[in-house]
């Protein structure tokens, strides 16, 4: 399978403080990776690096099989914002679009094509004409997610999908989302704080600690692993 990113030696900070250090691993085409890790344990902070947002304190990141970062879709944490922004559906999908469009003032017919196509593989094409506000925290993330997938060629980032939602609505999120990795063969980054989730669907887990220990491998390994059982073990507490 072709590698669509590495990350070498990778060194990060967050207002000054160290809290990626020399972090090292790879996905490849088709991979579904968990991100997961306490609080304070660098996953913010990753996933700005990877997005290219934040420069690295040192090591490098690499997009392969002609990624750039505008081919990355990405679902950031839901904010109260997102829920009351005065826009419809259809427009909130279409500026997915807007790396396509580049410096033209309008949508193609094709872009537009594109997105009438995501709200159909999210299931939200009947709602295309509704306001944000009128819609259900899970109706909220498919069109956040229909969105990213506009933008998306190779790769989606979600980061935490399914926070503040409902077990049924969490639950059809991460069908989705299994559906848009094993059908549609997208390479899927989650961050994640639901170990038992992340174990059920990701082929790959990265778990990054405070500490400079941190996990990357199969989700069978890490569950035999001691990183695992100190995650679990503090989440107890």
């Amino acid at each position: 399978m072709k590698k669509i990113l590495t990350c070498e030696n990778l060194t990060a900070s967050y207002d000054g403080v160290k809290v990626i250090n020399s972090l090292s691993f790879s996905i490849s085409e088709g991979d579904y990776l968990c991100i997961l890790g306490e609080n304070g344990s660098g996953k913010s902070t990753l996933v700005k690096c990877l997005l290219g947002i934040k420069p690295a304190d040192g090591g490098k990141i690499t997009l392969g099989d002609g990624l750039k970062h505008t081919d990355i879709g990405y679902l950031p944490q839901h904010t109260p914002m997102q829920s009351g922004f005065p826009a419809t559906v259809s427009e909130v999908v279409l500026s997915g679009c807007l790396g396509r469009r580049g410096y033209r003032p309008f949508y193609s017919s094709a872009e537009k094509e594109i997105a009438s196509n995501a709200m159909k593989r999210l299931g939200i094409y009947d709602l295309a004409s509704r306001g944000c506000r009128e819609l259900s925290g899970g109706q909220q993330q498919r069109m956040l997610l229909a969105r990213a997938l506009c933008s998306a060629k190779k790769l989606l980032l979600l980061d935490e999908p399914v926070t503040g939602l409902d077990p049924t609505a969490s639950a059809e999120l991460y069908s989705v989302i299994s559906e848009l990795n094993e059908k549609d063969k997208m390479t899927i980054i989650m961050v994640s704080h639901d170990i038992a989730k992340s174990l059920e669907y990701s082929s790959k887990i990265l778990c990054l600690c405070s500490s400079s220990d941190s996990f990357f491998g199969t989700p069978q390994e890490y569950a035999s692993s001691h990183i695992s059982n100190k995650f679990i073990g503090d989440q107890k507490l």
